[in-house]
């Protein structure tokens, strides 16, 4: 399912319509939010963002993660495993966990670090200390209280911004910008930030840092793409920005296919890509998010086969004091 629309536009009629229930789930997410979590034995670091939808916290996680690794620490990496089946806690193994078990989110994970799903995050925090991990990186879960914080970081994309700032169904916070940021000690805008001022600016008011970064794409996928046009398709938070990434890196797009967050592709749907590139004489290319979800199914091996992955990286801007900020955590 989609985001609809009037979410990212001004408040209008729909939001009006839906402004009484949003009062409700929004008066009883910030109570919830505000309820003391339980306390590990190792620090955790939450990456999570305001609203439904994406946002970039998966390669965020990921980057935090190579952080510490890169300072000699033992990180493990933990998800709710959304669209998985297992309910954990699990260690993921990439080679033979699939989507369908652990979601697409926790495959990505797991290649970068080790990484436990868990509905239930304080029993995969402590899954993950027991297995020697000195520090959590939790993917998701700032609205989550079961779990007490050490740093928690709100990850925002720039150009999108909070949308038209109501709390879901109305918009898509996940609960009042004021409980949120009050749950947040720093927050990391990704991209442009045309879209993203007055919540920055709420933010610097209470005092938290603001840092500002960018998901650059692979050097080498992207050169094995060039002087050829793509077929982009993507099924993640917003495709539009994975169709920019694309564009801004040179690639000549013949077409781009939108697909909902967590898109499950069917069998039909991946023969009329292989068969639509195939005619245009197109290369197929798509999210490393995406293609996760493609591996492990027999009817979508084609096509698993034959898309071209672009993975993104974070950068940060203020590099010295983003690792100041991070590594605090463990002092």
């Amino acid at each position: 399912m989609r985001d609809p629309a009037f979410w990212w536009r001004p408040p209008g009629l729909a939001a009006g319509l839906l402004a009484p229930v949003a009062a409700i789930y929004g008066a009883v997410t910030g109570a919830r939010m505000a309820r003391p979590g339980h306390r590990a034995t190792v620090p955790v670091i939450c990456v999570g963002n305001f609203t439904l939808g994406g946002s970039g916290k998966t390669p965020v996680a990921i980057a935090i993660a190579a952080l510490l690794q890169s300072a000699g620490h033992s990180p493990a990496l933990l998800s709710r495993g959304y669209g998985g089946s297992l309910a954990g806690p699990v260690t993921v193994d990439p080679q033979s966990h699939t989507a369908a078990q652990v979601g697409d989110e926790a495959l990505l994970l797991a290649q970068a670090a080790p990484t436990i799903v868990a509905r239930d995050r304080v029993a995969g925090t402590a899954a993950a200390a027991a297995s020697g991990a000195d520090v959590i990186v939790m993917d998701d879960g700032l609205q989550n209280p079961s779990l007490a914080k050490t740093l928690s970081i709100a990850v925002i994309d720039g150009i999108h911004g909070i949308g038209n700032g109501r709390v879901f169904p109305a918009g898509p916070l996940r609960a009042p910008l004021a409980a949120q940021l009050g749950n947040s000690d720093a927050l990391l805008v990704i991209g442009d930030a045309a879209g993203a001022h007055a919540v920055i600016a709420s933010a610097q008011t209470r005092g938290l840092p603001v840092f500002h970064g960018r998901l650059v794409p692979d050097a080498a996928a992207v050169g094995a793409l060039a002087g050829r046009k793509v077929l982009a398709f993507a099924g993640i938070g917003h495709p539009d920005k994975f169709f920019r990434t694309l564009a801004d890196a040179g690639l000549e797009i013949g077409d781009r296919l939108a697909f909902a967050d967590h898109h499950p592709y069917t069998a039909e749907e991946a023969a009329g890509l292989i068969m639509r590139a195939e005619h245009e004489g197109w290369r197929l290319v798509t999210t490393a998010k995406d293609h996760a979800r493609l591996t492990g199914n027999p009817a979508l091996a084609a096509l698993a086969s034959r898309a071209h992955v672009v993975p993104v990286r974070l950068v940060v801007e203020d590099d010295a004091p983003w690792r100041a900020l991070v590594l605090k955590v463990l002092v």
